[in-house]
């Protein structure tokens, strides 16, 4: 389901400091694109969470509009649903940043005029998410074993601009093994969806995906590289092992012996192109 984004509701665009570090040129067109097309745009630049949480909570009628990656967004959207809007969480983004995949995933445009467009004349599509029992969210794609660790050095959006403009660099040149060992390639995993056993400790599995979906999730494992895809669909996974890690969109989470993660439909609304 969508619903138009009217042209005259006023907009908080919220600017997080990793994205004005990485690319203030993005930003600057990004800021004048909106400024120019929206009757009413308030502009804020927080240095803390809790800077950026009181922003979000005291809005009013205002749009959020983030101008971030997409830790930003998870972040930024964690906070609109601490408010509990039993509406759902409603939010547009302009990609900016090292890591603007699961954005892009999500029906975004990569480019920054025509994101920021989007945002004028778009829809609101109402999509899914995963909640796991720790508070967590995936908005994209979880998977497991964890692979490439993208996110341990990922700078947060209340980290100050010197400090993050140095974390982006470390990331960016970070090797792929943690402490000095390969990601792993096969893990033993027990893994039930609404109470079936879809892979157990047995058997070594290669890989773990699940990503929301209208209703249900969409769930896939498998137990080799070249071995065919178990696929099934369920509204709740569990999964259990001995100290795994995981990750959700771009973020590496573990090591865990057992995470349950529950699919909440029509959790929140992003705004996407026509």
């Amino acid at each position: 389901m969508s619903a138009h984004v009217p042209a005259e509701h006023p907009l908080l665009v919220v600017i997080d400091p990793a994205a004005r570090a990485a690319d203030g040129e993005s930003v600057r067109i990004a800021r004048d694109v909106l400024c120019a097309g929206a009757a009413s745009v308030k502009i804020a630049f927080p240095e803390s969470a809790a800077e950026a949480e009181h922003l979000l909570a005291h809005r009013g009628r205002r749009h959020p509009v983030l101008l971030g990656d997409d830790a930003a967004l998870v972040r930024t959207l964690q906070a609109l649903r601490r408010e509990g809007d039993p509406r759902g969480s409603a939010l547009s983004v302009v990609p900016i940043g090292p890591r603007s995949a699961l954005a892009r995933e999500l029906g975004v445009p990569v480019q920054v005029p025509a994101a920021a467009r989007a945002v004028l004349d778009g829809v609101q599509r109402e999509l899914g998410l995963l909640r796991d029992d720790s508070g967590g969210i995936v908005l994209g794609t979880l998977s497991l074993p964890y692979g490439i660790p993208l996110a341990h050095t990922a700078a947060h959006w209340w980290t100050p601009v010197e400090k993050t403009a140095r974390s982006l660099v470390r990331t960016l040149t970070a090797p792929v093994a943690v402490n000095g060992s390969p990601p792993p390639r096969r893990q033993r995993l027990r893994v039930e969806a609404d109470g079936v056993l879809l892979a157990d400790l047995d058997e070594p599995v290669h890989e773990v995906s699940v990503r929301p979906a209208p209703g249900t999730a969409e769930i896939c494992v498998r137990r080799t590289p070249e071995a065919t895809q178990l696929r099934t669909r369920a509204r709740t996974i569990t999964v259990s092992g001995r100290d795994f890690r995981y990750r959700a969109d771009s973020a590496v989470t573990g090591p865990v012996r057992t995470r349950t993660w529950t699919l909440e439909p029509s959790a929140w609304r992003l705004t996407v192109p026509r």
